[in-house]
């Protein structure tokens, strides 16, 4: 019973080591190695417009959404003090510090980094990336390191639409539905919102789009096993890539309140 239990910690420590050694000696590989020539611009404009323009809709929607039902969620409570007006300043800060860029990145997860996955693991079962290494094509600076970089980018400009949005979304509910004064509204939204709030959730949102490409790749580019290995390794980058971003929220969070950022 013991050593049974002693080998299945020892498996879980040496899988935990393996992998993020692994992901981190990719995610190094394909931010350094982007900086050497050919750099191959068409690339990543091909990709700010698949992962970033092409995941908008979804995110304007869930955001607008958001918004409305936070102010649904709050009125009540505010509406007890006759402090309705206060909504606005609630939807702002949310949004900017944390559904912002945690939804953001989770939907780009499920829509972009699922198919990051899906098709460089496609690519390694029908042997497209030994074919690059033959061509004398680095497989990771032609097919990592333009997906990290443009992930980064969309998931931080996505994430200031979505908190614009969101905004919009509470404005809606508070002043259309509710009758909030919207002169008092956008009044406390502005004292009570610092640029603070958007930066950090601009930071988080930065880190997200790496965590979730890098790790989207990791598993695509290590895919085994055929079409069956390229599920397996697609449903794995998206929960690993989910839980990540989440854990690292907490992290961000708790460091930027730590040094008072």
């Amino acid at each position: 019973m013991i050593v049974e239990l002693l080998e299945r910690i020892g498996r879980g420590v040496i899988f935990f080591l393996e992998f993020w050694g692994g992901w981190f000696l990719l995610s190094v590989k394909s931010l350094s190695i982007a900086f050497k020539p050919p750099f191959r611009i068409e690339r990543y404009i091909y990709y700010l417009a698949d992962i970033g323009a092409n995941s908008f809709p979804v995110i304007a929607i869930t955001s607008l959404f958001t918004g409305g039902v936070i102010a649904l969620e709050t009125y009540s409570a505010f509406h007890r003090f006759n402090a309705e007006y206060m909504i606005g300043a609630v939807v702002a800060i949310a949004m900017a510090r944390e559904l912002g860029p945690v939804l953001s990145s989770l939907l780009v997860t499920a829509r972009s980094g699922s198919a990051m996955a899906a098709e460089i693991g496609t690519m390694r079962v029908t042997e497209q990336i030994d074919a690059l290494e033959m061509m004398a094509v680095n497989p990771i600076k032609y097919l990592i390191s333009p997906r990290v970089y443009t992930t980064i980018i969309s998931t931080v400009v996505l994430t200031l639409f979505s908190d614009i949005i969101g905004y919009i979304g509470g404005y809606i509910v508070s002043v259309y539905l509710f009758g909030v004064n919207k002169t008092l509204y956008l009044r406390y939204t502005q004292n009570l919102t610092e640029m603070d709030d958007v930066y950090h959730g601009l930071i988080k949102a930065a880190v997200f789009g790496f965590l979730l490409s890098t790790i989207s790749c990791f598993y695509g580019y290590y895919t085994r096993g055929g079409a069956k290995g390229v599920g397996e390794s697609t449903t794995k980058a998206v929960v690993s890539s989910s839980m990540a971003i989440l854990i690292f929220d907490y992290l961000i969070t708790y460091i930027l309140r730590l040094f008072n950022l």
